[in-house]
């Protein structure tokens, strides 16, 4: 396997594995290092042994660019291979198989580790045929939320994006947060020109429940709204924090009467909403997507986490939008026929 190419696995690999950010960044590091030394000076380096005095290099990341060079497939790499070989999640295998797309993902742009390109090769990697990238809106200052300016620079950048990546599109997004009364915070001609909208609660998550019903049913009924984000807010690991109160059997009716799909979020530290809510979603007709929130490439990989948690609470696959091909999710969020 090329250097590169080996280096950038392994990351991938380390993120989908939930592994410390600094051990992956240690081997995206590396990749750039190595891609920006040219072929003669990288096998140079190798034959006399200075390639850890390169920076970014390393010895752990040098001994993976040694054995790619010497034919094989890195011993560091083979044992991350092996741990990958088993399945994240148990359950909703012909769902995972049915996907076709992400509708929810982040980029260094707002809050993600990686750039725009790397994110959108990723996904095509996969197999995905279409995502959605979603960086954060203004308000959400802590995770580098997009301007109505740089959210216009955005488009432009995905536009230039998309023209060599046919057949592969990046679809363009974002994550609205959805304002204290209901409203969705970025400039509404914005948000028209966007393929898709994710509208989430990231602040006041403990407001009392019947303001926070009228909150979330407010931002469902939008026109602009297309997908509602990790519904509970709640967090099972790292910070904890406990679900959000709401009348989720109001919140899903609204879901329901205005096309809004509701997101099974597949985070680990997410897996939004609980069971039983999912399960009342269910009964209520929703729509679904079932999302990644990537924020590094590896966490595109999460999808199985979702599946499995849509196959236990018997959501239909199809009312599954990320199971949709790219015309019909336009159609959809064009919304023909949804309003």
């Amino acid at each position: 396997m090329e250097p590169v190419a080996a280096l950038r696995r392994i990351a991938f690999l380390l993120e989908r594995s939930q592994a410390a950010t600094y051990r992956v960044k240690a081997f995206r590091t590396a990749a750039e290092a190595v891609a920006a030394l040219d072929a003669d000076e990288l096998t140079d380096r190798v034959a006399h042994g200075s390639l850890e005095t390169v920076r970014g290099i390393g010895p752990k990341t040098a001994q993976v660019v040694r054995e790619s060079l010497s034919g094989g497939t890195p011993r560091y790499l083979e044992r991350l291979e092996e741990e990958a070989s088993h399945p994240l999640a148990t359950g909703g295998e012909s769902l995972r198989a049915a996907l076709r797309g992400d509708c929810h993902l982040h980029s260094d742009w707002s809050d993600g580790g990686s750039g725009i390109e790397e994110m959108g090769r990723t996904a095509a990697e996969l197999g995905h045929e279409w995502a959605v990238l979603t960086d954060h809106s203004p308000r959400l200052t802590v995770a580098n939320g997009l301007s109505p300016e740089r959210l216009r620079r955005q488009l432009e950048v995905v536009a230039e994006l998309n023209e060599r990546w046919a057949p592969f599109r990046l679809l363009t997004g974002i994550e609205c947060d959805i304002l204290d009364d209901g409203s969705l915070d970025q400039e509404p001609e914005l948000l028209e020109r966007l393929d898709l909208v994710v509208v989430s609660v990231h602040s006041k998550l403990r407001m009392d429940a019947k303001a926070m019903t009228a909150r979330m049913v407010a931002a469902v009924r939008n026109p602009h709204a297309d997908v509602l984000g990790h519904c509970t807010g709640r967090l099972l690991s790292g910070r904890t924090r406990p679900q959000s109160a709401f009348d989720a059997g109001e919140v899903f009716a609204a879901c329901a009467e205005a096309g809004t799909a509701v997101e099974i979020n597949c985070r680990p530290e997410r897996l939004d909403p609980p069971r039983d809510l999912l399960g009342r979603a269910v009964e209520a007709g929703v729509l679904f997507s079932i999302d990644t929130d990537a924020h590094a490439p590896g966490q595109l990989d999460w999808q199985a986490y979702g599946c499995a948690r849509a196959k236990e609470c018997g959501v239909p696959a199809d009312r599954v939008v990320t199971t949709w091909t790219e015309q019909r999710l336009l159609d959809w969020t064009g919304h023909e026929g949804r309003r």
